[in-house]
């Protein structure tokens, strides 16, 4: 197994998900979509989803962006050298105890400071394999996240690592896993497949 990205520390959690903060010069590992996980002790981790990645202003940034000409060597600076404020939102999705990977609500949180990183490949595949999707249910009711967006983001990230460990037919599975599920919700299942009908199209 490769080793993992560190993307931040915990910042704040809920047993629904948590925020971590990241320096920017971190930002370019975590996406949209991506899995992540907090290894809360050797027996227990936590697996969520970015839903958000959020830049916050403050003093110094509000007096650049309003000022006529900025040298790029102070956005540099600003950049690599400040600690800008940014946040990762996280929704939680399941959680790994006794070796075994369970698609339901963590029982208790991460704790702060405790360390972030992306899943590797091998952890992506093991997660998304394990049982019936039934990590959807978490996306589908958070009635708050642009749900169509984000399944279509992780499926797509989680199709690439499938298909090149051997399962080609993963998209399809969990597609038609998400059409049982919202076939009494016709407006949502409208928003999640044109979501994904994006995906096809890249494909095709």
């Amino acid at each position: 197994m490769s080793n993992p990205i560190e993307i931040g520390r915990l910042l704040r959690a809920g047993t629904t998900g948590f925020v971590l903060g990241c320096r920017v010069n971190q930002l370019e590992s975590p996406a949209f979509g991506t899995l992540v996980k907090a290894p809360v002790s050797p027996d227990y981790q936590i697996y969520g989803l970015i839903y958000d990645i959020h830049i916050d202003d403050d003093g110094l940034v509000r007096q650049l962006v309003t000022a006529e000409r900025v040298d790029e060597n102070i956005i540099n600076d600003n950049r690599l050298n400040r600690n800008v404020p940014l946040e990762i939102s996280v929704i939680a999705v399941g959680y790994r105890q006794g070796g075994r990977v369970r698609h339901l609500i963590p029982p208790r949180p991460p704790l702060s400071l405790d360390v972030i990183h992306l899943c590797t490949p091998q952890e992506i595949c093991e997660f998304s394999s394990a049982g019936r999707f039934g990590y959807f249910r978490h996306i589908l009711r958070a009635a708050d996240l642009p749900v169509g967006e984000l399944l279509a983001a992780h499926l797509e990230q989680t199709q690439a690592v499938q298909q090149a460990d051997g399962d080609p037919n993963w998209l399809s599975q969990a597609t038609q896993e998400l059409i049982t599920l919202l076939r009494d919700d016709y407006p949502t299942l409208m928003s999640v497949l044109g979501a994904l009908s994006d995906i096809h199209t890249r494909q095709a």
